[in-house]
């Protein structure tokens, strides 16, 4: 298997997404495949790299197949950061007619119990960091390695709330855009409300928080205002799996393109991740990558303009 490769080396990025690399097993009311490539970090990058040149920092067994290795090269992905070791972090998991949540049968962490913050050199001056679904001390780790003051998106999980809150709560003080979905805000806040959520989720230290709501969308908060992306509307649901790292992903890719983090502009980014995202839950795994060009993802969001229109 080819770790590095010349393009890998010579090449600069624009940002670095910070996640798991797996395979996952997925059944759904429509469908099941076994031995896909998953992962929020395979998610999330492959969502930024329809505007940027992401690297990933991860870890990978030696078994990851060759064909995964090459799909994340196609996408001008760049995989120096991923260290490979042992066996892959596997995910097995269903949904019934309840596509918001998913239910796990199997979690195999293998190599990812063995995840540690190792930079390289090349990604320490990136921007934009996306530090996607992973133990928080390791996300403060990468946070001390960066040479860059980047611009920090954060996306957590209910795992990383119920045992090890007090060093999520340090990494969120160094975030700039906080990311978290509808239940989480309601565990981390203990509020039914997501616009109380919202708001206490501010004070923690934050300039934005996002608070995904699946197929209904978004919602922003800030010091300046609030905002409510609209989700696109979809008529075939075939697997969710993802989507919610596809949608922070093209966040920050859209922000590292354009150089903007204006409130404005965030709203602009969010109405691209729900562009990607509605695209994910259409197929299975990464399928969507392979059907999907950039200005397929314009007419989603053209769309999506369209809506809120009035």
């Amino acid at each position: 298997m080819i770790h590095n490769s010349k393009f890998n080396i010579q090449q600069a990025i624009d940002l670095v997404v910070i996640g798991t690399v797996g395979i996952d097993d997925v059944d759904t009311p429509f469908g099941k495949v076994k031995g896909v490539l998953g992962g929020s970090a395979v998610y999330a990058a492959s969502a930024a790299s329809f505007f940027s040149r992401p690297g990933i920092m991860s870890i990978a067994g030696k078994d990851l197949p060759e064909k995964f290795i090459k799909y994340l090269k196609k996408r001008k992905i760049d995989i120096e950061g991923i260290e490979f070791k042992g066996k892959t972090f596997h995910w097995e998991g269903f949904y019934e007619y309840d596509m918001n949540e998913a239910k796990t049968i199997k979690t195999e962490l293998n190599s990812l119990a063995e995840f540690e913050a190792k930079l390289p050199e090349k990604y320490k001056s990136a921007q934009y960091l996306l530090l996607g679904n992973t133990d928080p001390d390791i996300q403060l780790e990468v946070i001390s390695q960066m040479k860059s003051k980047p611009f920090i998106v954060l996306d957590t999980m209910n795992f990383w709330i119920s045992s090890k809150k007090e060093s999520l709560l340090k990494v969120i003080k160094k975030t700039n855009l906080f990311v978290l979905n509808e239940g989480e805000a309601r565990q981390f806040f203990d509020t039914p409300n997501l616009i109380k959520a919202g708001k206490d989720a501010l004070l923690l230290g934050p300039e934005f928080v996002v608070i995904k709501k699946g197929e209904h969308g978004a919602l922003l908060f800030s010091k300046a205002g609030f905002f409510s992306a609209p989700g696109y509307p979809l008529e075939i649901v075939k697997d969710p799996t993802g989507a919610g790292d596809s949608f922070a992903g093209g966040m920050i890719g859209y922000l590292s393109k354009t150089k903007d983090v204006s409130e404005r502009n965030i709203r602009r980014a969010m109405i691209y991740g729900s562009s990607i995202a509605s695209a994910c839950a259409e197929s299975f795994s990464l399928d969507y990558i392979e059907n999907m060009k950039l200005k397929n993802i314009k007419e989603r969001y053209n769309a999506l303009k369209e809506i809120r229109r009035f």
